[in-house]
């Protein structure tokens, strides 16, 4: 064989052993994605607790469904900007919750409005009874990465961080929010966010994609050495 057909033969069987290592990554992921999918969906799927009862541990309580009573904060507000719904813009209206009996509040993501520009509101028009009581989901706080509110209108943020969201909150702070499920409202209010939807991603397809180019740079060595054996 040729130094070139040889370098060539090389460079593909090293490509063709990492497009393979890159696909036995994908499945573990794919695997590591299951697995997390099957644990969500039976908390999903488990009724209602009292808030009370959620672990305070936030990978333990993260997605359970739970109930809480308290009193609404409305000139606490936040607004999460740029939320869409079924392809319109809009914002997300997270309200800060006194739980009953207790000196500490619990954020609400209440739902979705519309909004043109994806920032701006009128708060009066969305606002709910003052005393509730809320079902809905566990979420966890975005892990805490720089500012995230927007300078020009301090109740806008991009993101909720509860570093930065906890000093604006005249109570205590639970180390997760609550997003509502349950329809309690006796007129308008914000279309309530649906439980999340559970897909194993594109890990499968990426797994078939690099051992789709394993099998190319396999076979392109293997045509090399073949025509190679013919010349001889």
């Amino acid at each position: 064989m040729s130094r070139r057909s040889i370098v060539f033969c090389l460079i593909a069987l090293v490509a063709a052993v990492v497009f393979a290592r890159l696909g036995i990554w994908q499945l573990a992921r794919l695997r590591e994605k299951v697995r997390r999918n099957a644990s969500i969906a039976a908390q999903q799927l488990a009724p209602s607790v009292p808030l009370a009862s959620v672990p305070r541990d936030t990978a333990g309580a993260h997605y359970r469904k739970a109930t809480v009573s308290g009193h609404f904060h409305y000139d606490h507000e936040i607004v999460l900007g740029a939320r869409t719904h079924q392809g319109s813009p809009g914002v997300d209206l997270v309200t800060p919750l006194r739980i009953t009996g207790s000196d500490t509040s619990i954020l609400v993501n209440r739902g979705w409005v519309y909004s043109p520009d994806g920032a701006t509101v009128d708060h009066a028009r969305w606002r709910e009874r003052d005393t509730s009581t809320v079902t809905g989901y566990i979420e966890v706080y975005a892990p805490d990465a720089g500012v995230t509110s927007v300078a020009r209108e301090p109740r806008l943020v991009r993101r909720l961080s509860r570093s930065e969201l906890a000093p604006r909150i005249s109570f205590p702070l639970a180390p997760y929010y609550l997003v509502a499920t349950g329809d309690s409202a006796d007129g308008p209010h914000p279309a309530r966010r649906q439980l999340p939807a559970l897909d194993e991603g594109p890990h499968r397809s990426y797994a078939l994609q690099w051992f789709s180019f394993m099998v190319i740079a396999l076979v392109g060595a293997g045509l090399v050495i073949a025509r190679e054996r013919r010349r001889e």
